[in-house]
């Protein structure tokens, strides 16, 4: 199957190298200078440059744009396309279907680990096209598909900004052995360790199992985890994930 991702930005090049391996994949791009840059990084793909009249005809269409992007791109765009799988975050199915033809419309929330093809990727949308999309995403990690727009709107609160937050997260446990006295380099292959261990880990247990696990009384994790009540991390990764959902619902009005 032929799938051609409009758009050559970060999450654009993060799904095509991981869908090169089981898909032939075209990139049509705006910026000439950026497509030349993912053909190199990435020789399996084609790419070309956007048409003034793109004909999208019975094509598999990744749409990959920046929101505030959709209506000039899709002024671009001609023809009806056979599925329109969209990752933009809060715009909706109807606005989607107001500007683009298509026989079917999707909307995804991958996130960047697709580029290791080990994506959490929330589906939704017409259901003729949920097999189909359920099996391009799970090419590049874990897929689900949700009941409604506004569960993948949480979704992408969580697995969308997620990497995002876990990474501040590992930037900070990394910076906190350093400033202890541990070597940078050892330091970042601590804690690449530990998220991958804990990665696991959560595969099988509840969190509070684990924590509960590692926990002993009056122990070193019980101090330091007292230090991050203190200092509101729970109510903060709480908060980020409401904010960033709120901040969906405003995108999908505009």
């Amino acid at each position: 199957m032929k799938l051609t991702i409009i758009g050559n930005g970060i999450m654009a090049q993060s799904l095509a190298r991981g869908l090169v391996k089981n898909y032939e994949v075209e990139i049509i791009g705006r910026d000439t200078n950026k497509l030349n840059a993912v053909k190199e990084k990435i020789p399996e793909v084609s790419v070309r440059t956007l048409n003034d009249n793109e004909d999208i005809t019975d094509k598999n269409i990744i749409f990959c744009v920046k929101p505030y992007a959709l209506q000039s791109v899709s002024a671009r765009l001609s023809g009806k396309a056979n599925v329109l799988l969209s990752i933009l975050a809060g715009t909706t199915l109807e606005s989607l279907k107001r500007q683009i033809e298509s026989k079917h419309y999707v909307r995804t929330m991958p996130n960047v680990a697709a580029s290791v093809q080990n994506s959490m990727t929330t589906i939704t949308g017409d259901n003729e096209a949920k097999n189909m999309a359920i099996d391009i995403f799970s090419t590049i990690g874990k897929a689900i598909w949700v009941n409604t727009e506004n569960q993948l709107d949480i979704a992408t609160a969580v697995a969308g900004s997620g990497p995002a937050f876990l990474a501040l997260v590992a930037e900070a446990l990394a910076d906190g052995a350093v400033k202890a006295g541990l070597e940078r380099h050892i330091s970042t292959q601590l804690v690449q360790g530990l998220f991958s261990g804990t990665a696991s880990l959560l595969k099988h247990s509840h969190p509070a199992i684990i924590k509960d696990s590692v926990m002993s009384p009056g122990g070193t994790t019980a101090a330091g985890y007292a230090q991050l009540e203190e200092g509101a991390v729970r109510d903060s990764m709480i908060k980020a994930i409401n904010v960033a959902y709120e901040k969906a619902l405003e995108l999908a009005k505009k």
